[in-house]
Formats: C-alpha cells, structure tokens, sequence
C-alpha cells in the first residue's frame, strides 16, 4: 500500500535489479550527508495556529513571474529511461500537466530537443565541460531546442567516491558481468516491461545531453564515458556563460553563502542550495541548514533547496526557513519505475495533499503566509 514518498522506495527495491535500485538510493562514502538531509528537517518543530478559519486554502506558488500550482518541483535525475520506461518524458509529460517545474538532468538518456516537446516549460540542467568550444556548443545546442531555463550544477569538479555503486555493480556505461546479468535475471518484470521494451522502442539508449554531441551508450564493455576537464570550472565561466545565455540562469549544488553572494552578484536569476542528495561530499551540510545564511545574502534572488523532501511538513518547514521553493529527487524516481505517469501523478497528489492539510493545521490558508514564525525557536522563550 503506498500512503507517502517513503512507501515508493520500498516498491522499487522490489521492482528494480539491485545495481540499478542502489545507484538511486545510494551516496558517497558514509552516507552521512544523505542522512542529514532528513535528520536536520526532523529537528525542525513547527508551531500551529487555531481558530483562524482556513477554508480555500491552496498550494499554489510563485517563482520566477509564474504561479505553479504546487510549491515544488521535479529535480533532475540521471539515468531515468533505464531505471523507467521513458522515464525523462514520463515526468516531463507529468509536470506539465501538474503545472509544476520539471528539470531535465544532463545525466538523462533521452535528447533534450524531444523533452521541450513534451513538456515546454521544462528546464535543462547542466553539467558543464570545462573546455570553453564544448561549453559554447552546448549552450547552442541548449538554445535552440527552446529552453528558457539553464541550471548549471556546480558541485561535481571531481568524481565522487561512490562505494556503494562498486559494491552493487554499477558503473556508466554498464558493463555486463555475471553477477548483473543474475541481478537482471531475478527482475523479470523489469527487464521485459522496461529494458527489452526500450530496447524495441528505441533501440540501446546513450547519454544524449552531455554535450552538444551525443555520449556514450549506457551499456559497453569498452566506451567510456567522457566527463571533461570539470575541476577545471570556475567563476569565470559562470560570468560568461551569464553574458551568452539569454534566459533564466541558476546555479545548483551550492552550500556556502559566500558563492550565493557570488552568484547574486553575477547576475544569476536564482540558486538551488544542494548536497546532491548526499551523492558528493560526504559530510557536507544539508541544504536546509545552508539556507538561513544563503537566504541572508541572496537580496531578491531565489533560493530554492532540495535533499531529503519527503513530506508536506518538510516542504512547509524549509520555505518557513526562506525557501523560494524545493524539488524533489528520488521518490518520484521511484514512482515512475514501479507505475509511469499513473503512479508519479499518484506521488505527486500525496505531496500536494499533505501540503494542503498541513497548511490547515497550521492555521494558514496560502503558501505566502509561511513565515519563520511557525518554526518553534527555544531562543525566544520567555526568562
């Protein structure tokens, strides 16, 4: 019975061979930044309101001159297509729909020019080469399929040491071992509803979005994967990237608000506040105790956060403490492997009605009246 975010994961397990399932769930080293992610909200008590009449309420949200209907969005997931059949349109089509923001990852297996087609408010997310003619050809590349919306992820300048993927068997490209081939073998339901079907539809997927040329395919024995001269980026680049790019830009995978102030200053239209879901650094702070510090020196830039999202309350919580808006990562992952668009439009509807009834509890009828004041503050007790 799936009754919140958390009963997906539980399906999935299920449902996906055990490399693929632990390439979602899994994290750098310790896991001890994907474990705050939830602990650090957890720690977080919030203080309600009675008797203040909260019929109508609704969870619409502004970001960016626009109103979505609910104040969060789909974050960028590699590797969707594999884990789901047509994953990156399944939750491109879905967002749309739902009028909420969608982000295409540049991890993704499926070309950019056919995700705009789908949902035409999608966003693309980058991983930006650190070699300038690649950068400009991406860029156009970008462009010309019809975004409006770049988002640069600035925290991957190195591989991460990723133990749980060698330990599960999983690499990208895949490469094809005994034990995977077992792990397959013990998913039929995967491998002939999602893998073979792919493969008839539309024949061995590959990175598509990388680069402005199409990547490697995500199984080989012998092509690797190119990931460019990433330690190489820096604030240069972001300068002028911001003097081509035309549209919207934000900066992804921030923590310190020493490069939020960096960015405002640069002219980005907004940042996303991220550990990478605990998939980086580990250690490295959540987002959610970056943000009272990121929202100080942010003036009128938006700072929206992900990692570790699961419930209305949280939702309610880091938007209590600054947020703009959030996006969501694994567990819609997790509901389209296990259902396609029906059940990710089901997840989806669970957040939205949590949200809804938590805004009523709290005795509130609208997002915009989320304020600090809602947090409990043991600070502001009387002496």
């Amino acid at each position: 019975m799936i009754l919140n975010l958390d009963d997906y994961e539980s399906a999935a397990r299920r449902r996906l061979p055990r490399p693929l399932f632990h390439y979602i769930a899994g994290a750098a080293e310790t896991s001890a930044s994907l474990h705050d992610n939830q602990a650090a909200l957890s720690e977080l008590k919030l203080v309600p309101r009675v008797l203040r009449g909260v019929e109508g309420r609704t969870t619409e949200s502004p970001l960016f001159d626009e109103t979505w209907s609910v104040p969060f969005g789909i974050a960028p997931m590699g590797i969707s297509a594999l884990m789901a059949f047509d994953g990156d349109n399944t939750a491109a089509r879905v967002a749309y729909r739902e009028k909420m923001p969608y982000i295409l990852s540049g991890s993704s297996l499926t070309k950019m020019e056919d995700i705009i087609k789908a949902n035409p408010n999608a966003w693309f997310q980058a991983y930006i080469p650190g070699e300038e003619d690649k950068i400009d050809a991406l860029l156009e590349r970008v462009e010309k399929a019809g975004y409006r919306t770049l988002v640069l992820t600035a925290d991957t300048a190195v591989l991460a040491n990723r133990e749980n993927n060698l330990r599960a068997g999983f690499s990208t490209p895949l490469r094809l071992t005994p034990r995977m081939v077992w792990d397959f073998a013990i998913k039929p339901r995967w491998v002939l509803t999602t893998f073979v079907r792919t493969l008839f539809h539309s024949g061995m997927l590959h990175f598509e979005n990388s680069s402005a040329q199409r990547g490697a395919p995500i199984v080989s024995k012998h092509v690797a994967r190119d990931f460019g001269r990433k330690d190489h980026l820096n604030w240069e680049h972001v300068q002028t990237i911001r003097r081509q790019w035309r549209g919207k830009l934000i900066l992804k995978g921030l923590l310190s608000h020493r490069d939020v102030a960096l960015a405002r200053d640069i002219g980005c239209d907004g940042v996303i506040l991220s550990n990478h879901g605990g998939r980086q650094l580990d250690h490295a702070i959540s987002a959610i105790r970056a943000l009272p510090m990121a929202k100080a020196v942010a003036g009128d830039m938006p700072v929206m956060i992900d990692g570790g999202i699961r419930r209305g309350t949280d939702v309610i919580k880091a938007m209590a403490l600054g947020a703009d808006f959030v996006f969501i990562g694994r567990p819609f992952l997790y509901a389209s492997t296990i259902g396609g668009e029906p059940s990710l439009e089901h997840a989806i509807q669970i957040m939205k009605t949590e949200i809804h009834r938590d805004l009523g509890l709290l005795g509130l009828c609208r997002i915009e009246e989320i304020t600090s004041e809602l947090l409990f503050d043991p600070a502001a007790l009387p002496t």
